[in-house]
């Protein structure tokens, strides 16, 4: 049997739900647009910021897309305010939106893909972490959409229609690109061999099909290139992430995982998934056979995978985040068969994700901005607020204002030189005090230590200038997360002098400590900043 084709890139809806649908992207434009700009960067979001500013054929950490997402939203960092730099997570939420809508569509009916819809709009990863921050997940997203609108169109086709052939083409091409953007995207391919093989192996006559593949791997090639320079580093990097049985199994991880990946996809809706799988599992509403094959596939192996490396591992919640994508679309279609003789548009079910959302939304919101919650006292200056995660986001834009006044005072008083850089010992919050501090006051950014703390940052040394014998430096750390500059820094500088502190707050809240160090008069040139200077250690040491 050979399914009737739809037009997949129809740009209009389906009547009423279709309004409906663009009502939402609206609202959610407008919603995730303004905290895109009211929002401080977070710690990853920052160190991103690094991909667009230093372009690579790749990156320590991961595929360059992100960097160049950032590269067109800002200009090239020409307008590099935060709103800016997000600027791609919040258009490509709406467009992520229409995406999903039209999978519904040809699934099942026009009341599903505004269910799917409003479903992603009550995800706190779609809705958050791929729609208002910039991270890799912000392209990811877009491209694993669009693949898989394309592989729910092209697979099911037994007669290998000329139009799906061309099509698969275009597949390649989408899953290139969701792979260019995090290497999580290697599991569209997966799910699409495992398919092939078991429900429609006509494809595997095809050379559409290999050569769709090769076009994956020609556009993923340069990220191939560059971890092959520089001796496979970045996967190195992500293998021992979830290398297994180092530790024993800690179900302690497994727990984290799973309750992460239930807040990350929202309460409610996780419920939601859950019922819906199990009633598919029974029969109990209607979906095409080969539409729940392929949607199966590209999501519940995903979301187990991590889980299972959680046994042995520490995880993070939205590395499983495309998965729940098609897990959405299924609760969607349930909702919509269930929901299709009643008197309201929005059931119950979703009325209670909205209401999740929101609530949560404006807790966060009123957490980051006024601390409002409280947070556990100590008497330690240098443990102020470590527990406080939204104090990533929180006081760099004020702590700056303070920075730029001391700074001045020595400046003038000749107590620092006003070409000192700042020196960082780690990734975070050095590219916090890069983009918020030295960004604003031209001041460079020195990493000194390893690798598996300094990231890209070990690369950014060979492009910006480095110590010079008898130069002086500012060390910076947050109570947050304080790290005593002592054991680094002392075998490279004559004195590191006591810290001067100063407070952060939240509204009167006194929340946070930030300690400045003066590093005075370098003595000996760190072996990193030797090498990225082109300075043999022996010669230092012996003269």
């Amino acid at each position: 049997m050979t399914l009737q084709p739809k037009n997949v890139f129809l740009l209009r809806g389906e009547g009423k739900y279709g309004r409906y649908t663009i009502i939402l992207i609206f609202i959610s434009l407008l919603i995730r647009g303004l905290l895109a700009w009211l929002l401080e960067m977070g710690n990853d979001e920052v160190y991103y910021w690094t991909y667009a500013l230093y372009p690579d054929w790749s990156h320590f950490d991961h595929p360059p897309m992100v960097g160049l997402f950032i590269q067109f939203t800002t200009q090239n960092l020409l307008l590099d305010q935060e709103f800016f730099l997000r600027l791609s997570s919040v258009l490509l939420g709406g467009v992520n939106t229409w995406l999903i809508y039209r999978i519904g569509c040809r699934i099942s009916s026009s009341l599903a893909g505004f269910y799917a819809a409003f479903l992603y709009n009550t995800s706190i990863y779609c809705f958050v972490i791929a729609g208002i921050f910039i991270l890799p997940d912000t392209p990811q997203l877009f491209f694993w959409l669009l693949s898989l609108l394309l592989l729910i169109r092209i697979l099911p086709d037994h007669e290998l229609l000329a139009k799906n052939r061309r099509l698969f083409l275009l597949a390649g091409l989408t899953i290139g690109l969701a792979l260019l953007s995090k290497y999580t995207s290697a599991w569209l391919w997966i799910a699409a061999g495992i398919y092939i093989i078991l429900y429609n192996r006509n494809w595997l006559k095809s050379t559409e099909l290999y050569v769709s593949v090769l076009i994956s791997v020609l556009i993923f090639s340069p990220v191939i290139y560059w971890n092959y320079q520089h001796h496979f580093i970045s996967f190195t990097f992500h293998g021992d992430r979830v290398s297994l049985f180092s530790s024993g199994i800690r179900p302690d991880f497994f727990f984290t995982e799973l309750a992460g990946q239930v807040m990350y996809n929202n309460p409610v809706n996780f419920i939601l998934i859950v019922v819906a799988v199990f009633a598919l599992a029974k029969k109990r509403f209607s979906l095409n056979a080969d539409f729940k094959r392929i949607l199966l596939l590209a999501s519940l192996p995903l979301a187990g995978m991590f889980l299972f490396f959680a046994l042995f591992r520490q995880t993070l919640p939205h590395w499983s985040g495309p998965g729940y994508i098609a897990l959405i679309l299924i609760a969607a279609v349930y909702l919509s068969q269930k929901n299709e003789a009643k008197r309201f548009l929005i059931p119950l079910p979703l009325m209670i994700s909205a209401l999740v959302m929101i609530a949560g939304l404006s807790i966060g919101l009123a957490e980051i901005k006024a601390g409002f919650i409280g947070q556990q006292a100590s008497e330690d200056p240098k443990k102020l607020g470590r527990h406080d995660v939204t104090l990533d986001m929180s006081g760099w834009r004020k702590f700056v204002e303070e920075f730029r006044k001391l700074r001045i005072d020595d400046i003038a008083s000749g107590e620092m030189s006003a070409m000192a850089p700042i020196i960082i010992t780690r990734w975070f919050p050095g590219a916090h005090l890069d983009y918020y501090v030295a960004r604003p006051s031209r001041q460079n950014v020195i990493g000194v230590g390893e690798l598996k703390n300094l990231h890209k940052y070990s690369w950014i040394n060979r492009l910006r200038p480095g110590l010079y014998p008898t130069s002086d430096a500012y060390y910076i750390t947050t109570s947050r997360d304080f790290k005593d500059p002592l054991p680094t820094l002392s075998p490279y500088f004559t004195e590191i002098e006591e810290p001067v502190i100063i407070q952060g707050f939240k509204g009167e809240k006194h929340v946070r400590n930030f300690f400045i160090y003066r590093l005075k008069r370098c003595h000996t040139l760190p072996p990193d900043i030797l090498e990225a200077n082109g300075i043999e250690l022996e010669f230092s040491q012996t003269h």
